[in-house]
């Protein structure tokens, strides 16, 4: 007998289960299966629309981005995104999966691209005759490239590169020929793509480190710093052998051995010597009179044979490198600055670590842009010195800041260890100091310091300059390069006194206060103090002191 109650419960639940599944099943829908990104890139979207809780996009191609690739949205936008040319016609494939539904899918296309970049932002290098580099960005769509130079005086680095922007160094090594010369750089992509790169090298003076020797350290072990620890006191022959006309053009004698002994007598064991060199050069081919050599190395001698130390610079020198720190003069002031500091280094090349090379004076940098073009000169100094070995591969070189300042981190690359200084000038405030003669810009300071303000000629108190700047200016050279080992020196320091103020005492004690105070916070700050004196305060005929207060001053700096 049929159990009709049974029958009727089963079909029941059957029913119940069939509605139970209709009710739980997910929906998925997207409104695109097949999108086409531009051939050059570009943004696309579909919209994905589903019951589920939450949903998945797969995908493999990574030349594509989705703005998101899961999320629990019924109804949800989808970005695509393609930041990149297509090097053929490429598809993928995004799969959609949402809680039992039945995943979806939509295809992704991208057509080969017509405009495929390969390039570079610039096709011509000009550069001096000096060793150096320039650069180029390469900016390619294909994956790989390669590259050619034609000539083995020029080399790029590196010379193959990916998919991107790719920053290339060009080097190039020294130009002593009398004519422009020329290279060609071939870039290579995908075997079709073709960029020539032309490098016009402007032509030289001739080479006068013709006969560079092996490395001598002997007498040159010393460090820039242990060298500076050794520097006391300095002066200056001013006025002397950078004068324009001849040595003796600006009203001072030949220097002699006997002045040098008198200034070491008074305390000073080391001697700036200002020199130029431009006035005794042939100018179409830069060789300086052998003549000239001879009477600077003279004077060199002078110093090292007294246990001197001595600074040899090239100084304003009728302004061809100070005056000219800009990218206009850059490739003939390197030119002129290589040819003279080869023969200068092959002159001087047998004094031991006595003799110091300064590789300018105060070169006029007011930006980051002349900055730039003042440290090829300094690197094409130091690069000028080393390559005429000897002592020279050692010996320790001085390299000149201005108002816009070297720091320690960007100077210039030197093959030895340890050889360098650092020099700056002090004279502040100029209208105390230095200024001769009142201006429309501002009278001069008879008086500078506390204590020595005048109260008769109150207009002459300085208004600027005094006992918090002098502190400020050594901190800060202090912090930015003894601290950091790199020895500082002042090459140039000083006040004067003048015949005309009406407080005439205070006055001169205003001068001494300023030499003494100026002079120790030089040694409390470790950086090597040189006064500037044109023949002033010693009279070079005689030899003996004109201004012992002076001498005094700068001593009393010491204690």
């Amino acid at each position: 007998m049929i159990n009709l109650f049974k029958i009727t419960s089963f079909i029941s639940v059957l029913i119940f289960l069939s509605n139970c599944k209709k009710d739980d099943s997910d929906t998925l829908t997207v409104s695109k299966e097949t999108i086409e990104i531009e051939s050059d890139g570009g943004k696309a979207y579909f919209e994905l629309q589903t019951s589920a809780a939450s949903w998945t996009i797969e995908y493999h191609a990574v030349w594509l981005s989705l703005s998101k690739s899961s999320g629990t949205e019924n109804d949800a936008i989808i970005w695509i995104e393609v930041d990149t040319r297509a090097l053929e016609d490429r598809a993928d494939t995004l799969i959609i999966n949402a809680g039992s539904a039945s995943p979806t899918s939509v295809v992704v296309k991208q057509r080969k691209s017509q405009s495929l970049l390969f390039e570079v932002d610039k096709k011509s290098i000009t550069v001096g005759a000096v060793k150096s580099s320039d650069s180029i960005v390469v900016t390619s769509d294909y994956p790989d490239w390669t590259s050619s130079v034609d000539n083995d005086w020029a080399s790029i680095n590196p010379s193959s590169g990916k998919a991107g922007e790719t920053l290339v160094i060009v080097k190039v090594d020294d130009n002593y020929g009398t004519s422009d010369r020329t290279a060609k750089i071939e870039l290579t992509a995908d075997n079709t793509q073709k960029i020539n790169i032309t490098i016009t090298q402007k032509a030289g003076y001739q080479k006068y480190n013709t006969d560079p020797i092996a490395p001598d350290a002997t007498g040159m072990g010393s460090t820039a710093t242990e060298l500076a620890n050794r520097i006391g006191l300095g002066w200056n022959i001013g006025n002397t052998l950078e004068a324009i006309g001849g040595e003796n053009a600006w009203g001072n004698p030949n220097i002699t051995e006997a002045y040098i002994k008198a200034v070491k007598q008074l305390g000073f064991n080391a001697i700036r010597l200002p020199c130029s060199w431009d006035q005794y050069a042939d100018q179409s081919t830069a060789r300086i009179s052998q003549t000239w050599l001879n009477r600077v190395k003279e004077v060199v001698g002078y110093c090292v044979n007294n246990d001197i130390y001595v600074l040899l610079n090239v100084h304003w020198d009728g302004g061809w490198l100070e005056n000219n720190c800009t990218t206009e003069s850059k490739f003939a002031v390197n030119a002129k600055q290589r040819a003279y500091w080869e023969q200068i280094a092959t002159s001087m090349r047998d004094f031991d670590e006595h003799l110091m090379f300064a590789s300018a004076n105060e070169p006029n940098a007011e930006n980051a842009t002349q900055m730039g073009v003042l440290l090829s000169y300094h690197q094409t100094f130091i690069n000028a010195v080393r390559s005429t070995g000897g002592r020279n591969t050692y010996r320790v070189l001085v390299l000149q800041g201005s108002s816009e300042y070297i720091t320690a981190d960007a100077f210039p690359t030197d093959p030895a260890t340890n050889r360098l200084m650092y020099e700056e000038h002090n004279y502040t405030p100029y209208q105390f100091t230095l200024m001769t003669e009142d201006a429309s810009w501002g009278k001069m300071f008879y008086y500078w310091g506390e204590g020595h303000h005048s109260a008769i000629e109150p207009d002459r108190n300085p208004t600027w300059g005094e006992e918090s700047e002098q502190d400020s200016y050594f901190q800060r050279i202090k912090k930015d390069f003894v601290d950091k080992g790199i020895p500082v020196i002042m090459g140039e320091y000083g006040a004067y006194r003048r015949t005309t103020p009406a407080d005439l005492t205070t006055h001169n004690d205003a001068v001494d206060y300023w030499i003494t105070y100026v002079t120790r916070k030089a040694v409390e700050s470790g950086v090597k103090p040189f006064f500037w004196d044109t023949g002033g305060t010693i009279d070079r005929n005689t030899n003996t002191v004109t201004d012992q207060r002076t001498v005094d001053a700068i001593i009393a700096g010491t204690k």
